[in-house]
Protein backbone atom coordinates (compact mmCIF):
# COMPACT_ATOMS: atom_id res chain seq x y z
CA UNK A 1 0.00 0.00 0.00
CA UNK A 2 1.28 3.43 -0.33
CA UNK A 3 1.64 6.06 2.25
CA UNK A 4 -1.06 8.78 2.16
CA UNK A 5 1.27 12.00 1.50
CA UNK A 6 -0.13 15.35 3.22
CA UNK A 7 -0.31 18.36 1.02
CA UNK A 8 0.29 21.43 2.34
CA UNK A 9 -0.62 23.95 0.05
CA UNK A 10 2.88 25.10 -0.71
CA UNK A 11 2.33 24.99 -4.73
CA UNK A 12 -0.70 27.22 -4.41
CA UNK A 13 0.90 29.54 -2.29
CA UNK A 14 4.00 30.06 -4.71
CA UNK A 15 1.92 30.44 -7.54
CA UNK A 16 -0.07 33.12 -5.78
CA UNK A 17 3.16 35.13 -4.23
CA UNK A 18 4.82 34.50 -8.18
CA UNK A 19 1.39 36.21 -9.83
CA UNK A 20 1.26 39.10 -7.52
CA UNK A 21 5.19 39.65 -8.02
CA UNK A 22 4.48 39.19 -11.80
CA UNK A 23 1.09 41.71 -11.59
CA UNK A 24 3.16 44.43 -9.49
CA UNK A 25 6.03 44.70 -12.27
CA UNK A 26 3.61 44.74 -15.22
CA UNK A 27 1.79 47.49 -13.37
CA UNK A 28 4.97 49.64 -12.59
CA UNK A 29 6.20 48.76 -17.01
CA UNK A 30 2.16 50.13 -17.48
CA UNK A 31 2.62 53.47 -15.08
CA UNK A 32 6.54 53.90 -16.88
CA UNK A 33 5.01 53.72 -20.43
CA UNK A 34 2.61 56.70 -19.66
CA UNK A 35 5.26 58.29 -18.15
CA UNK A 36 7.58 58.15 -21.05
CA UNK A 37 4.74 59.21 -23.02
CA UNK A 38 4.68 62.23 -21.28
CA UNK A 39 8.39 63.37 -21.46
CA UNK A 40 8.30 62.36 -25.27
CA UNK A 41 5.93 64.88 -25.31
CA UNK A 42 7.19 67.85 -23.56
CA UNK A 43 10.24 67.21 -25.50
CA UNK A 44 8.48 67.48 -28.92
CA UNK A 45 6.71 70.70 -27.64
CA UNK A 46 10.06 72.42 -26.04
CA UNK A 47 11.73 71.66 -29.59
CA UNK A 48 8.90 73.14 -31.51
CA UNK A 49 9.22 76.10 -28.99
CA UNK A 50 13.20 76.66 -30.07
CA UNK A 51 12.44 75.50 -33.65
CA UNK A 52 9.60 78.69 -33.90
CA UNK A 53 12.01 80.92 -31.69
CA UNK A 54 14.98 80.39 -33.64
CA UNK A 55 12.94 80.84 -36.71
CA UNK A 56 11.92 84.16 -35.29
CA UNK A 57 15.66 85.08 -34.34
CA UNK A 58 16.70 84.47 -38.16
CA UNK A 59 14.16 86.42 -39.85
CA UNK A 60 14.83 88.93 -37.12
CA UNK A 61 18.80 89.17 -38.19
CA UNK A 62 17.58 89.05 -41.78
CA UNK A 63 15.19 91.98 -41.41
CA UNK A 64 18.11 93.39 -39.67
CA UNK A 65 20.83 93.49 -42.43
CA UNK A 66 18.28 95.35 -44.96
CA UNK A 67 17.30 97.43 -42.34
CA UNK A 68 20.20 98.54 -40.17
CA UNK A 69 20.46 102.50 -41.00
CA UNK A 70 16.36 102.54 -39.57
CA UNK A 71 16.65 105.10 -36.62
CA UNK A 72 16.68 103.26 -32.73
CA UNK A 73 13.55 104.28 -31.37
CA UNK A 74 12.56 103.75 -27.79
CA UNK A 75 9.85 100.91 -28.49
CA UNK A 76 7.30 100.74 -25.98
CA UNK A 77 4.43 98.81 -28.11
CA UNK A 78 3.81 95.55 -30.04
CA UNK A 79 4.46 95.26 -33.99
CA UNK A 80 3.76 92.99 -36.28
CA UNK A 81 6.52 91.98 -39.02
CA UNK A 82 4.09 90.19 -41.22
CA UNK A 83 2.21 93.57 -42.21
CA UNK A 84 5.41 95.04 -42.90
CA UNK A 85 6.67 96.45 -39.34
CA UNK A 86 10.08 96.63 -37.72
CA UNK A 87 11.84 98.74 -35.13
CA UNK A 88 15.27 98.85 -33.69
CA UNK A 89 14.88 99.73 -30.19
CA UNK A 90 17.57 102.42 -28.55
CA UNK A 91 16.50 100.85 -25.10
CA UNK A 92 17.48 96.62 -24.32
CA UNK A 93 14.90 94.29 -23.24
CA UNK A 94 15.80 93.78 -20.73
CA UNK A 95 15.61 97.65 -19.42
CA UNK A 96 12.12 97.37 -20.67
CA UNK A 97 10.63 94.62 -19.43
CA UNK A 98 12.84 93.47 -15.93
CA UNK A 99 12.94 89.38 -17.19
CA UNK A 100 13.93 88.68 -20.61
CA UNK A 101 12.87 85.20 -19.77
CA UNK A 102 9.12 86.43 -18.92
CA UNK A 103 6.95 85.76 -22.10
CA UNK A 104 5.10 87.78 -23.05
CA UNK A 105 7.58 91.04 -22.90
CA UNK A 106 4.71 93.58 -21.33
CA UNK A 107 6.57 96.90 -20.63
CA UNK A 108 5.14 100.52 -18.80
CA UNK A 109 2.14 100.21 -21.75
CA UNK A 110 2.07 96.57 -22.81
CA UNK A 111 3.11 94.34 -25.06
CA UNK A 112 6.16 94.90 -26.82
CA UNK A 113 8.72 93.68 -29.86
CA UNK A 114 7.60 92.17 -33.27
CA UNK A 115 5.89 89.32 -33.74
CA UNK A 116 6.80 87.00 -36.86
CA UNK A 117 4.43 84.26 -38.13
CA UNK A 118 6.52 82.49 -40.92
CA UNK A 119 4.32 82.59 -44.34
CA UNK A 120 1.43 83.48 -42.10
CA UNK A 121 0.91 79.91 -42.06
CA UNK A 122 1.36 79.50 -37.95
CA UNK A 123 -2.06 78.08 -36.06
CA UNK A 124 -2.46 79.49 -32.57
CA UNK A 125 -4.62 78.96 -30.27
CA UNK A 126 -5.38 79.07 -26.57
CA UNK A 127 -6.10 75.28 -26.22
CA UNK A 128 -3.42 72.57 -26.50
CA UNK A 129 -3.63 70.61 -29.57
CA UNK A 130 -1.15 69.28 -32.20
CA UNK A 131 -0.02 71.49 -34.53
CA UNK A 132 -0.91 74.62 -33.17
CA UNK A 133 0.76 77.20 -31.15
CA UNK A 134 -0.33 78.88 -28.08
CA UNK A 135 1.16 82.53 -29.25
CA UNK A 136 3.18 83.57 -32.48
CA UNK A 137 6.83 84.12 -32.06
CA UNK A 138 8.18 87.14 -31.63
CA UNK A 139 11.70 89.08 -31.63
CA UNK A 140 13.12 92.59 -29.98
CA UNK A 141 16.42 94.32 -31.96
CA UNK A 142 17.99 96.33 -29.50
CA UNK A 143 20.90 98.77 -30.59
CA UNK A 144 23.65 98.05 -27.83
CA UNK A 145 26.45 101.03 -29.61
CA UNK A 146 28.88 101.29 -31.97
CA UNK A 147 31.64 97.81 -33.00
CA UNK A 148 35.40 98.44 -30.90
CA UNK A 149 36.98 99.04 -34.30
CA UNK A 150 34.27 102.03 -35.41
CA UNK A 151 33.11 100.07 -38.28
CA UNK A 152 30.07 98.86 -37.56
CA UNK A 153 26.65 98.60 -34.68
CA UNK A 154 26.22 95.99 -32.56
CA UNK A 155 23.00 94.93 -31.94
CA UNK A 156 21.34 92.18 -29.43
CA UNK A 157 18.55 90.34 -30.76
CA UNK A 158 16.18 88.56 -28.70
CA UNK A 159 13.42 86.13 -29.83
CA UNK A 160 10.61 84.05 -28.02
CA UNK A 161 8.42 81.37 -28.97
CA UNK A 162 5.80 79.43 -27.53
CA UNK A 163 4.63 75.34 -27.89
CA UNK A 164 1.35 74.11 -27.54
CA UNK A 165 0.94 75.77 -24.44
CA UNK A 166 2.18 78.97 -22.40
CA UNK A 167 3.84 76.15 -20.32
CA UNK A 168 6.13 75.48 -23.35
CA UNK A 169 8.28 78.42 -24.04
CA UNK A 170 11.60 79.32 -25.58
CA UNK A 171 13.79 81.97 -25.36
CA UNK A 172 17.05 82.77 -27.50
CA UNK A 173 19.61 85.51 -27.46
CA UNK A 174 22.32 86.56 -30.37
CA UNK A 175 24.44 89.40 -30.67
CA UNK A 176 24.88 91.08 -34.04
CA UNK A 177 27.78 93.28 -35.70
CA UNK A 178 26.03 95.27 -39.01
CA UNK A 179 28.71 97.04 -40.43
CA UNK A 180 27.88 98.71 -43.99
CA UNK A 181 30.13 98.34 -47.22
CA UNK A 182 32.39 96.03 -48.57
CA UNK A 183 35.54 95.37 -45.91
CA UNK A 184 38.41 93.61 -46.61
CA UNK A 185 39.18 90.81 -44.79
CA UNK A 186 41.67 89.12 -46.57
CA UNK A 187 44.71 91.89 -45.98
CA UNK A 188 45.03 92.08 -50.44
Amino acid sequence: MRARSFQTGVILMSSLLLLIVVTIISLAMFRSFGLQEKVAGNMRERQRALHAAQGAQTYAEWWLSTNYSTAAASCTVLLSANTGQGQICSNKLADTVGSVVTVPWIGANGQVGVTYNPGNSMTVTTTAASNTYYDIPRFYIADVGGSADGRGEIYQVDAAAYGATANTVAVVESTLVVSPGIIDRGGL
